[in-house]
């Protein structure tokens, strides 16, 4: 693949994920490539990094440019995706779906403008997409980013309920949202340059997908859009006639498809632990029962790794190597956090060489007491059916069965009560 100057990259500092298939459409062969870089400003994993900073910078994202290559053109298509830019959190405490709450401060309308204001700078005209559903927690989130865009100038806010619009599979109705920013999104236009470097078209602006995660959502929309912006430039470049599109051939539109699944698959990993979610869709178009369990093995996983895998894991010979000199006088008694280490290698992080490191300084440690709790809840909950199966023989079966259930269901209320504490936490910087 050539290089393709797009003048709207932003030329964001790591590379995260790069896809190439070629594509034979009727007599024309076609290399699409998926290039990914995430920003390194606000660098983290899923729950502790939310939303974005007082600088306007947001977790999680994502610039991705889709690269065509024919024999006579090239030609460049981007997006970028990103946390919703509130100040707000969402903080691991063991249950399935943690409590999200909007932090209330002065800043925060500060912070909307900044964020958007470097993306005009960078990109041009914004459109920005929110895929928030609108009720419960997500709704009061997804409403406070709306009113906040109100008093954003010259940035199209689009709020579209995912979930609400495809539930029960109907992912084609995400036409309804494409048929909202349609004229706004192709005046925007793409990249296209002949092989003699002539430019023929320029890319005037961006869309900005989120949804909470930036990741399973969005990941599907924007492989809706840029197949809209594809078909766009096969037509335009004479691959395509106007009333063809990619999908009429099957098996590069599987090619086309399995492309933008690998790339969702390869953000949702660094940012989350595991693949993505929804990706039989992106891959297929619908839903499958082995996409279904695979998403189901993904959430658990997910949980696992937000409570107990982000938290405490050994130091990586790649963070030690990288530290400077003497700096184990600092880090004694090391054991340090996935976000920690994003912390210390992205410079968010400053040491000093005169301090002990504020990980390993509380001598309790809640999370190692996790086994026991756990142990005691299960063997309690075994007790308690054991018993209650000869609960009718006499009265100490009673008080047996009522000793181990009261036992049990303590244990789960403190659990539940401290389940913050007894999750693993980053502990060099703060989360904004």
């Amino acid at each position: 693949m050539h290089s393709i100057q797009n003048p709207i990259t932003s030329h964001l500092n790591v590379v995260l994920s790069f896809q190439v298939a070629e594509l034979k459409l009727k007599d024309s062969l076609a290399m699409v490539t998926l290039v990914s870089r995430r920003c390194n400003r606000r660098l983290g994993t899923r729950m502790w990094r939310r939303g974005a900073n007082l600088e306007g910078d947001a977790a999680n994202f994502i610039e991705t440019e889709q690269l065509l290559e024919t024999e006579r053109f090239r030609s460049s298509f981007l997006q970028v995706r990103g946390s919703i830019p509130l100040l707000w959190e969402q903080i691991v405490d063991l249950s399935y779906k943690p409590h999200l709450s909007v932090i209330k401060h002065e800043q925060t309308p500060l912070v909307v403008e900044r964020h958007f204001s470097d993306l005009s700078q960078r990109y041009g005209e914004i459109i920005a997409i929110d895929l928030t559903e609108k009720h419960g927690e997500e709704g009061q989130l997804s409403a406070a980013y709306a009113a906040e865009m109100k008093n954003v100038p010259n940035v199209r806010y689009v709020p579209f309920d995912f979930h609400g619009h495809c539930k029960d599979s109907n992912f084609d109705n995400l036409e309804i949202l494409y048929d909202q920013i349609s004229e706004d999104a192709e005046k925007q236009r793409y990249f296209l340059i002949d092989r003699e470097g002539n430019v023929l078209e320029e890319q005037k602006g961006v869309i900005r997908s989120n949804c909470v995660d930036s990741l399973d959502r969005t990941n599907v929309t924007q492989c809706y859009l840029a197949q809209k912006a594809l078909n766009l430039q096969l037509q335009r470049i004479g691959v395509l006639s106007p009333s063809e599109c990619i999908s009429m051939f099957d098996e590069e539109y599987g090619k086309y498809r399995a492309l933008w699944a690998e790339q969702g698959d390869e953000i949702s990993l660094e940012y989350t632990g595991t693949h993505a979610l929804k990706g039989d869709i992106v891959r297929y178009g619908k839903q499958t029962i082995f996409g279904m369990i695979k998403d189901g093995m993904s959430a658990l996983s997910r949980y696992y790794l937000n409570n107990f895998h982000d938290g405490i894991r050994q130091a990586s010979s790649f963070v030690f190597h990288n530290l400077p000199l003497n700096l184990d006088r600092v880090l004694t008694s090391f054991i340090h956090l996935m976000q920690d280490a994003l912390d210390l290698i992205s410079g968010h992080y400053t040491v000093n060489r005169n301090s002990l490191s504020p990980i390993g300084q509380n001598g309790f440690d809640p999370f190692s007491f996790l086994p026991v709790t756990s142990a005691l809840i299960i063997g309690g909950l075994t007790a308690t059916t054991l018993t209650v199966q000869q609960v009718g023989r006499n009265v100490h079966q009673y008080v047996s069965t009522a000793i181990c259930a009261g036992i049990t269901a303590g244990v789960m209320a403190i659990l539940k009560a401290n389940g913050r504490q007894f999750c693993s936490r980053p502990r060099l910087c703060g989360l904004l």
